[in-house]
């Protein structure tokens, strides 16, 4: 099932339509200031609830401890004029306001002009509201008054000595959305790099995870740590941030050609303009969570254009057990199992933190979101322009027509169909670590294609180390990896 359908309003049907979207309780009247945006809007207005009454709450919500996010759509509304935004009726999770307990709490609206940024509250060029506190109960009707009188600036890239900003415009990504795109990186230099023009370096293209992007380095001073072993590197961090989430860097029916673009505009670019080797035994991807499946999916869909991969507890790499959930099977579920059990998403030890259905509800209506952003990747793209929705956002039912077309991002799969061709291409090149206690439950995958690796006769490096999901990343694991690096470039240079 699609999630809620939009709700376009129009400003001379906005009573009526408001008063299909509320009844009683608790509502809120958005309104955007002329000087912010001259307007008219058509978009999604997202109003951020939340119990801390300190910060800012457009940066939520809380993956573990979400806060209310009532969302509605609207078209073609002058500044000025009020949007009635409620939880009743609208794109947001139904009923959510109803579960608050009296009290305190802090709420934040934002116009989500969607033009390219991931995170609703911290896309540039959205407006928002300052945040206000309020008195919320249930059981009270009332309406708040939110004004957007201020906009998020587009961010610029401190250089320093030896980290540079990389702001590229895609000819290939502009096509596919219809604005001018830009793919966004930081180049972290060797120390040897000023003094030695003469010199090219092997370079690792580094994949953050879900949330990271590239202008966490912006200013970033002193050794970037770029010296592996010995083996001066130059470090790409890319920036995965798309309108759906993160991009992945893979072709997609709904994010565009994120991989093309990669492979054929920005590593060309940064290879030429600051001296890499610019072969493919001098180029390497890494990464952690999404970053880790962004890198392994990079070598495995590129396998002749990468020279190893080093990636660290990724997303699913086996849809036969999506976080435990075997996609393909047919009757299954996301939010329940076979007996009717809640699914847990995610653990701390031995201790659920919190259930499919939960993280499910806490992105209904939002876009940029982590579940989302699979879809975003790997979902066709509906009648309605959106990702098709792999599960039914009530129920949990999965489409069984949306997990088939999944399979083409399924990597074991990927693997297990074309190893004849892939296998010899990738030889010496795939290094998979998870921790056999993952916080998402990415072991569950991982342990799939460790065994069908093992099937092959792949000489693949797929373990599983005692940790979670950020624990088994520890200091030995990063020099062995960092090592591994060093060890291929040295190979080659015949050192």
């Amino acid at each position: 099932m699609s999630k809620a359908s939009a709700r376009w309003i129009a400003p001379a049907l906005l009573v009526a339509a408001s008063a299909a979207c509320l009844a009683n309780g608790i509502k809120f009247s958005v309104a955007y200031a002329a000087r912010a945006f001259g307007g008219p809007f058509t978009g999604k207005v997202v109003v951020y609830v939340s119990r801390s009454t300190w910060g800012e709450p457009r940066f939520g919500p809380d993956w573990f401890q979400p806060d209310p996010v009532v969302v509605a759509s609207f078209k073609s509304v002058a500044p000025g004029t009020p949007m009635i935004v409620s939880d009743r009726g609208c794109d947001g999770k139904p009923g959510a306001l109803d579960t608050l307990e009296p009290g305190d709490y802090s709420v934040q609206a934002v116009l989500d002009r969607n033009l390219g940024g991931r995170q609703v509250g911290a896309s540039p060029g959205n407006v928002y509201s300052a945040p206000k506190t309020v008195h919320l109960d249930p059981s009270r009707a009332v309406t708040v008054s939110l004004k957007c009188d201020k906009v998020i600036p587009e961010r610029t890239f401190k250089d320093t000595a030896r980290v540079k900003g990389v702001h590229l415009r895609s000819k290939l990504l502009s096509a596919f959305y219809g604005r001018p795109t830009y793919l966004n990186a930081a180049v972290a230099l060797p120390e040897v790099w000023g003094s030695r023009p003469d010199r090219r370096f092997p370079v690792v293209y580094i994949a953050p995870g879900f949330g990271g992007t590239s202008w966490e380095l912006s200013g970033a001073t002193g050794d970037p740590g770029t010296d592996k072993d010995g083996v001066p590197f130059i470090e790409v961090f890319l920036d995965p941030d798309c309108p759906t989430g993160h991009s992945v860097f893979a072709d997609s029916a709904n994010n565009g050609p994120w991989g093309a673009a990669l492979t054929r505009e920005l590593i060309p670019y940064v290879e030429r303009k600051y001296r890499g080797i610019g072969k493919p035994w001098a180029r390497f991807t890494t990464g952690h969570s999404s970053g880790g499946w962004t890198s392994l999916w990079l070598q495995v869909e590129y396998p002749d254009f990468f020279g190893g991969c080093w990636s660290t507890s990724p997303d699913p790499v086996d849809f036969r057990s999506f976080q435990g959930i075997d996609l393909y099977a047919p009757g299954e579920n996301m939010f329940v199992d076979r007996v009717g059990k809640a699914r847990p998403l995610a653990r701390f030890g031995t201790q659920v933190a919190i259930t499919y259905r939960a993280f499910s509800d806490r992105e209904w209506g939002l876009r940029g979101e982590q579940l989302g952003s699979f879809e975003g990747v790997f979902s066709p793209r509906g009648p309605d322009g959106e990702p098709m929705k792999l599960w039914n956002r009530a129920t949990g039912a999965i489409d069984p027509k949306v997990a088939r077309a999944w399979r083409k991002y399924d990597i074991d799969f990927k693997l297990r169909s074309q190893w004849r061709t892939l296998g010899p291409k990738l030889k010496g090149k795939l290094f998979v670590v998870c921790g056999s206690e993952d916080t998402f439950y990415l072991d569950s995958a991982v342990r799939l294609l460790q065994r069908d690796m093992r099937a092959f006769g792949s000489d693949a490096v797929v373990e599983l180390r005692p940790g979670d999901h950020g624990s088994v990343l520890t200091a030995a694991l990063r020099e062995r990896i960092e090592k591994g690096m060093a060890n291929r470039v040295k190979v080659h240079l015949g050192k």
